[in-house]
C-alpha cells in the first residue's frame, strides 16, 4: 500500500488522474472500476482535460441505488453521464453500470461478475472511502470475500448521503455493489479521500488490523494500492511523515 499524501485534493487528484492517463496510454484496452460521489468529482473533471483516448476503454461501475427510475438525477447512471461518459468518446457498449431496476437481482448480480470476468479483469478500481471505512458499499461487518450483490445501507450511510437527496428519509435504503473480494482481484486500487471527516477511516484502513468492520483494512492484503489523500486526511496517521519521505524519495522511473 503507497500513501500519497498532498497538501490539497486538486494535488491529490492530480497524480491520480496521471496514474489513469499512464494506464490508458500503455494499455488503450483498459478495463477501470468507477466510482461516484464527491470525492472522485475533481478527478473526472481532469480526465476530461487531458483529453484521452477512451474508445477502446471498457469501465465498470461500483455500485448503484436499487429502485431508483434510471432518470432519476441521483441515480450512478445519471452521475457517470453527467460528470464523465459525455465527456468523452466511451463506446456505449463499453458501459457497464449495475442495473438496480433488474427484475431478478441476484441473477443481475452474478452476470456483472461474469462480465467483469469476460473483459479480463480491472485493471485500475478507483475507489472512495466512507467515515466508517466501507469500499463501494461494503458496509462494516460485510464479507471481505464478498462478490456483486444486495446490501443494506447503515443509518450513517444514509445519513452521510442525505446531502445529495435533500433529506435522510429519500435516500435508497438498498443498493447493488461490487464485493469487497471483486474489489481485490482488479489488477489495481486507487483509492482518494479527502478531509479531516475521513482521517479516522483512513488511519484504521492504512495502520490499523485488518477487520471487517472497517473493510478498506482488506487492502493492507492487495499487491497494488494507492492511496491519494489530501493532509486533513493523514491527519491521524502515526507514520505519516515517513509515507511523505518515501513519496519524495521514489526513484524517477516510479513518479507520475
Amino acid at each position: 500500500m503507497e500513501i500519497i499524501i498532498q497538501p490539497s485534493p486538486e494535488a491529490a487528484t492530480d497524480i491520480a488522474a496521471r496514474i489513469i492517463a499512464r494506464q490508458l496510454r500503455e494499455k488503450p484496452k483498459s478495463v477501470i472500476g468507477l466510482a461516484t460521489g464527491s470525492t472522485p468529482l475533481l478527478l473526472y473533471r481532469k480526465l476530461i482535460e487531458m483529453n484521452l483516448d477512451w474508445s477502446g476503454v471498457t469501465t465498470f461501475n461500483l455500485d448503484e441505488y436499487i429502485s431508483l427510475p434510471r432518470e432519476h438525477p441521483q441515480t450512478y447512471h445519471s452521475f457517470m453521464r453527467e460528470n464523465l461518459f459525455r465527456n468523452i468518446n466511451i463506446a456505449e457498449e463499453n458501459i457497464h453500470i449495475p442495473d438496480g431496476n433488474a427484475k431478478d437481482i441476484p441473477q443481475f448480480c452474478m452476470e456483472y461478475e461474469q462480465q467483469i470476468h469476460a473483459s479480463g479483469g480491472i485493471d485500475i478500481q478507483v475507489l472512495g472511502i466512507g467515515t466508517d471505512g466501507h469500499i463501494g458499499f461494503n458496509e462494516p461487518t460485510s464479507s471481505l470475500a464478498s462478490r456483486t450483490r444486495i446490501k443494506t445501507l447503515t443509518q450513517q450511510t444514509r445519513r452521510d448521503n442525505a446531502r445529495f437527496f435533500g433529506s435522510e428519509e429519500a435516500v435508497p435504503h438498498h443498493v447493488i455493489t461490487m464485493g469487497i473480494g471483486t474489489i481485490m482481484e482488479a489488477r489495481q486500487n486507487l483509492l482518494l479521500a479527502f478531509g479531516q471527516n475521513k482521517a479516522r477511516a483512513i488511519a484504521e484502513a492504512v495502520e490499523g488490523p485488518i477487520t471487517a468492520s472497517n473493510p478498506a483494512t482488506i487492502l493492507q492484503m492487495h499487491p497494488v494500492t494507492k492511496l491519494c489523500i489530501d493532509e486533513p486526511a493523514a491527519a491521524d496517521l502515526k507514520r505519516a511523515d515517513y509515507y511523505r519521505w518515501v513519496y519524495t524519495n521514489k526513484p524517477d522511473w516510479q513518479t507520475f
